[in-house]
């Protein structure tokens, strides 16, 4: 009998295991928001001058109604990173079902 409860009781675990994975699975495929609405950063005046150019990620968070909430730099010029994470917070992202994360990547080109 004992032999039996620790059998359903393993198999229970692996059901969890399982059903868990599936759910994970299908939210990391469901988080890339579309862009409804876009605002371009400036260029900033003393990265012109300095020929400063790059690459810089902002972290996003996304409300369920679509606007950003929060937004923070991963990477990227320090001189580059404002413009970015103002511009960032006056996007809007179409209505999900809840609140999503999402990295954005910006790219300066002299």
């Amino acid at each position: 009998m004992r032999v039996r409860l620790k059998a359903r009781i393993a198999h229970l675990i692996l059901l969890m295991l399982f059903v868990t994975s599936l759910v994970n699975g299908q939210q990391a495929a469901d988080t890339k928001r579309k862009v409804k609405t876009k605002v371009d950063p400036a260029y900033p005046e003393l990265a012109r001058k300095l020929n400063i150019s790059g690459k810089v990620k902002v972290e996003v968070v996304i409300a369920a109604d679509g606007h950003v909430q929060t937004a923070r730099a991963l990477g990227g010029s320090p001189v580059l990173v404002q413009p970015c994470l103002s511009a960032v917070r006056d996007w809007h992202f179409l209505s999900g079902q809840a609140e999503t994360t999402e990295v954005i990547e910006f790219t300066f080109d002299r």
